[in-house]
Order: structure tokens, then sequence, then C-alpha cells
């Protein structure tokens, strides 16, 4: 993992994708929940890293990413 703060990002994310993942449209939700209440550097530095090595991000997380807005 690149860093600390994309550590925390990562487990943030993972965190809120098994919170919503039994949901209906879990990758909707997920998405949103980040786009609303992440900060757009934040937004991006996921979805840097998930274009990069992305290791780690939950594969409930990965449908959710290309809804993520930068």
């Amino acid at each position: 993992m690149a860093n600390s703060e994309t550590s925390h990002l990562v487990s943030m994310a993972n965190d809120i994708a098994a919170n919503l993942s039994f949901q209906a449209h879990a990758d909707e939700k997920i998405a949103d929940h980040i786009n609303r209440f992440w900060a757009p550097r934040m937004r991006k530095r996921l979805l840097e890293y998930a274009a990069g090595d992305g290791g780690g991000l939950s594969e409930a997380l990965l449908p959710a990413l290309a809804k993520i807005r930068q």
C-alpha cells in the first residue's frame, strides 16, 4: 500500500462496502455514500489507487468504483 493515508482510505471504503453490500443496488449505494461524504481529494486518491495497485480493495467495493466521481 502506498502510504498510511491511502491505507486508511482503503480501510474506510472497504468498511462502507461491507456495511452496504447486502442491500439491493449495493454498488450504487456505496458510490453514493462515498460521493456524498468524502472530499474530492479522498475520492481521487482512492480511484488512483484502484487504477494502480488496487491491492486490498474488497470485492464488494470494486463494482462501485466506476460510479465514484473524481
